[in-house]
């Protein structure tokens, strides 16, 4: 044969971006929270993003290796996913398991499955509830140096008051990038700016989340009538939760993963949608103060099933005709 076909991972859409360009720029956007990070939480929450970051490299191409197959760190994808990683971390783990977490991201979420285009969820998240299942003492233990004692998502469960400020600025405890909301916003809108993301996930994710809060949380329309006596529609409550945890690096940065998410912008919505319902039901009637790791995981299984009902029809020969 004269002409070969190149078979390649999905999704099969023609730009100029190369990935390599997508993923250097997902990285300097999340500069902005992983520097306050490190200067929040002091020079180990650097070792860790150092150690999981060159982990996830390491065991990339070391796997490519004993595959017998050209190695792929240079597309970006192990480096953003070692970052992410460590920025789901709490400043305090100890190193071995963040390792640990690194190598199950690379190796059994992505490299298993295939590698990048052909894993089924977020390896990052897959990672981090992971580590938070074998490893629950250590994952759910936010105190350090500057900050002791529940974060502002466990006061909010337990009906206290917080100090939203605090939370948007970031001078809360909670994982290494998730607690300045300025700092995720900020790399963001430069994502937005280049066009490697838009709103329609994270814009319907955060709203369809707020709604949730606003019907079903406990200043809420279904908490009111459970109990008179709590105001209804308290905006610091659910300022607190949007604010807390992390929602806003969920929805900006990992919701909007190009291989676990939907390509229809019709399914985006719907996901995104989806999204905000999950986390909003984990929140408020789980046992737990968080749940973004589990309802984005919980959405990529989803996303198939999304596509198939969100794709449009082909016209002509063995289609619709219009």
């Amino acid at each position: 044969m004269k002409d070969k076909l190149e078979v390649s991972s999905n999704p099969h859409v023609r730009s100029r971006v190369t990935t390599s360009q997508i993923m250097f720029a997902v990285v300097i956007a999340l500069m902005p929270a992983t520097i306050f990070g490190i200067i929040q939480f002091g020079w180990y929450a650097a070792l860790l993003v150092v150690v999981t970051t060159g982990t996830a490299v390491l065991t990339e191409h070391i796997f490519c290796k004993i595959m017998k197959k050209p190695s792929t760190v240079k597309d970006g994808s192990a480096v953003v996913t070692g970052l992410l990683l460590a920025l789901n971390l709490p400043p305090h783990l100890p190193v071995w398991i963040a390792i640990l977490g690194a190598i199950f991201a690379i190796v059994v979420v992505k490299l298993l499955f295939g590698g990048l285009g052909q894993n089924f969820m977020n390896p990052a998240l897959g990672a981090r509830c992971f580590l938070v299942i074998s490893f629950a003492r250590y994952m759910t233990n936010f105190d350090c140096d500057a900050f002791t004692g529940p974060t502002p998502l466990a006061l909010i469960k337990d009906g206290q008051a917080v100090n939203v400020f605090n939370m948007v600025i970031g001078r809360t405890g909670g994982t290494i990038g998730e607690t300045s909301v300025i700092a995720i916003v900020l790399g963001a809108c430069f994502l937005i700016f280049l066009g490697v993301i838009d709103l329609r996930i994270p814009g319907s994710y955060i709203l369809s989340f707020a709604i949730f809060v606003l019907i079903f949380g406990r200043h809420g329309v279904v908490g009111y009538l459970m109990d008179r006596s709590q105001p209804l529609f308290d905006l610091t409550y659910l300022a607190g939760e949007l604010a807390g945890g992390g929602l806003m690096l969920g929805a900006f940065f990992m919701a909007t993963d190009y291989t676990t998410r939907p390509i229809t912008k019709n399914g985006q919505y719907i996901y995104g949608i989806l999204l905000g319902i999950l986390t909003g039901v984990f929140r408020i009637f789980g046992p737990g103060a968080e749940g973004v790791s589990y309802a984005i995981i919980l959405g990529n299984l989803v996303v198939p099933l999304i596509e198939k009902f969100t794709m449009p029809k082909a016209f002509g020969k063995g289609g619709e005709r219009g």
